[in-house]
């Protein structure tokens, strides 16, 4: 994966996803977990993490119960991640493997979900993307769910003006590649890491369309931070009070059309019918 060993892998060594999801990415894991929560069948059953990075929820669902096998594009995070699995050896992982979202080590028919929480963000290519979600398709049972997140279309316009970076004209043009054909590059993440990486950002529409090309059906589209993202008080997520308040807040209007861009994350959740 050439992208991934140059620009990518360039962001992913300087080791930004270690902490995330429970510092300024606390929100998207909180939805996330929610989601999960709500859409995964019981307890006992096979989940494929594909791009799983460092184990963030592989780990959780394996303590729940599941057997869960987590492949990612990066060697270190798969080393972390297998790292970790040992440090809980009363749930560990299932498996750690280095591998490509695009063509899955899994025979047919054996999954029960699947997360693609990252994979899509790097496939630049709606032909890759493809190839993606439909391995996802292959390897689910009829009936298994997919989970698929992506970057809004929108989300650095957002970011960049709540951030501040918006009066960095380099900044500004990393906005405008995106507006113009979804591609955000960050060439110089070494410098900027807070600006992210060479990413694909999604259309709402876009990300519907391709799930359902790659064969899915009763596909449900929602918003993860949704309007909170800009608006919440990050330090007060600890709060159960006011962290419960605001994910019912999140939860209340995740669906609706016309707020799903404004949210950093989106996420397609569908099964495969056959």
């Amino acid at each position: 994966m050439d992208d991934f060993e140059t620009a990518i892998a360039e962001y992913y060594r300087l080791g930004p996803e270690r902490d995330r999801l429970s510092t300024w990415g606390y929100l998207e894991a909180l939805r996330t977990a929610e989601l999960l929560g709500r859409h995964l069948p019981p307890a006992p059953g096979i989940v494929y993490d594909i791009g799983g990075a460092e184990g963030a929820y592989a780990l959780p669902l394996a303590r729940d119960g599941y057997e869960v096998h987590l492949v990612d594009a990066w060697a270190p995070h798969v080393t972390a991640a297998a790292e970790a699995s040992a440090a809980q050896p009363a749930a560990p992982l299932a498996g750690c493997t280095v591998g490509d979202a695009r063509d899955l080590p899994f025979d047919d028919g054996t999954a029960d979900a699947v997360l693609l929480l990252g994979p899509l963000y790097h496939l630049l290519e709606r032909s890759d993307r493809l190839r993606a979600l439909r391995e996802a398709h292959r390897v689910l049972k009829p009936g298994g769910v997919l989970f698929a997140a992506a970057v809004s279309r929108y989300a650095s316009t957002f970011d960049g003006v709540a951030m501040g970076d918006i009066v960095n004209p380099d900044f500004q043009e990393l906005v405008q590649g995106a507006l113009r054909d979804g591609l955000h590059r960050n060439t110089r993440p070494d410098e900027f890491p807070q600006w992210f990486t060479l990413t694909y950002f999604h259309r709402p529409a876009d990300l519907r369309d391709e799930v359902a090309d790659a064969g899915f059906r009763a596909i449900e589209l929602v918003a993860v931070e949704s309007v909170a993202a800009w608006a919440a008080d990050s330090r007060r997520l600890s709060e159960p009070e006011y962290r419960d308040a605001t994910l019912k807040a999140i939860h209340r209007v995740e669906s609706v059309p016309e707020l799903l861009g404004a949210s950093p994350h989106l996420m397609a959740v569908a099964r495969r019918s056959h």
